[in-house]
């Protein structure tokens, strides 16, 4: 049995549970396949919009093992748990905050890392088609739900031919934030406020795209997503983060 992998800390967002395309499987393998002392799900871990779309409910078991598998990583490896409130389940606002035990549901957090503090968020504040214009934003996830089906079909094609998998939904996904994200200055945004609350890196979710940079002498971190690039941040203990991909612990088939 292959050891697994320790961390100290480890940052999952936008895991999209009840939404047809959520990759929760390979989220739960992934995190079978690692220890962490503290497991921060940063925002979008349920997708409330797709679960209250009438005559489309979509929550398979997987998504109920889930939960399961959280609340058994918490009693046997005594982590950390910690679940922050996304566009997609502010639904959360009710009744934040709620700490009970090693389990804790927050707006954000601040978390220190070696002898650095960062600023953890789902960032969709800091995205003014999220904040300020949210039935653009519903209508954004409509076609992107909507791309995702045909990206299912286009692949099925693909394979007939003996094709290699392409996410056409993922590069136009990625080109959109990235034009939404330059306009709406979501990254300098971010980082603003942690320098406002004094921490030196901000780690974030919602645009879907895993990324570590510096801007402005702040470290901006980015979890991705377990839709489309299945990615995750980990901190290991001498303080220093990376970017883990789900294909690099896959089990083998």
């Amino acid at each position: 049995m292959t050891e697994k992998k320790k961390y100290k800390t480890l940052v999952l967002s936008d895991i999209h549970l009840g939404a047809r395309f959520s990759k929760v499987a390979h989220a739960i393998e992934f995190l079978t396949s690692v220890d962490a002392e503290k497991l921060i799900f940063n925002g979008d871990t349920i997708d409330g919009w797709q679960l209250k779309k009438k005559g489309n409910p979509f929550w398979a078991l997987e998504h109920s093992n889930f939960f399961k598998t959280i609340m058994k990583i918490m009693e046997q490896q005594e982590t950390e748990i910690y679940f922050l409130r996304g566009n997609h389940d502010d639904f959360l606002d009710k009744i934040i905050p709620m700490i009970k035990g090693k389990l804790s549901i927050l707006k954000d957090m601040v978390i220190e890392s070696g002898e650095k503090k960062f600023f953890v968020t789902h960032g969709d504040i800091f995205d003014n088609v999220s904040s300020k214009m949210g039935w653009l934003a519903k209508i954004g996830d409509v076609l992107y739900n909507l791309l995702l089906v045909l990206n299912f079909i286009y692949n099925k094609i693909l394979r007939l031919f003996g094709r290699p998998y392409y996410s056409f939904s993922k590069a136009i996904k990625n080109k959109v934030k990235q034009a939404v994200a330059k306009s709406s200055g979501f990254d300098k945004m971010l980082v603003e406020m942690a320098r406002t609350k004094g921490c030196d890196g901000v780690i974030c979710g919602h645009i879907h795209r895993p990324e570590d940079r510096m801007i402005d002498g702040v470290r901006y971190l980015n979890s991705g997503d377990w839709v489309e690039t299945m990615s995750a941040l980990a901190e290991k203990h001498d303080g220093t983060w990376e970017i883990l991909y789900y294909k690099d612990f896959a089990p083998a088939k």
